[in-house]
């Protein structure tokens, strides 16, 4: 109906037509392909389309935020093991954690968080003197 707000509006993103943007990560000095498919401003819960390339690892960190990973090809490093197409992997809010793509080849997921995304590396905490710990 015309008198809906926006939100309340079905939206469908065809990832196949949608150009690669760049996720910098100025803490590493690097962009990481990503396609952004919905992010809501009231909760800051998000979905976007992320490709780590062959060897790239996030390294340490933890977020704010819980977000899940969905492998849609390659397989998907992490702390815990490796994870193929099909799999869905959950991070819970403050885990301390690292993932990225194994050395054989790319990984493209789809990565879902439940609040505003934030980013907090272990060495950052290591350099301003805070426990890195658990």
């Amino acid at each position: 109906m015309a008198d809906e707000p926006a939100s309340q509006e079905l939206q469908s993103f065809d990832s196949n037509q949608m150009p690669w943007g760049e996720l910098y990560i100025d803490q590493l000095r690097v962009g990481v392909p990503l396609k952004a498919f919905v992010s809501d401003p009231d909760t800051g819960m998000s979905v976007q389309m992320i490709r780590y390339d062959a060897g790239f690892t996030n390294p340490w960190h933890r977020h704010n935020c819980a977000h899940g990973i969905y492998v849609l090809d390659g397989v998907l490093k992490t702390h815990a093991g490796t994870f193929g197409p099909g799999n869905f992997v959950w991070f819970p809010e403050g885990m301390l954690m690292e993932h990225g793509a194994t050395d054989d080849g790319p990984v493209t997921t789809l990565f879902i968080t439940n609040k505003p995304f934030d980013i907090r590396y272990a060495f950052e905490d290591e350099g301003s003197g805070a426990a890195s710990g658990s």
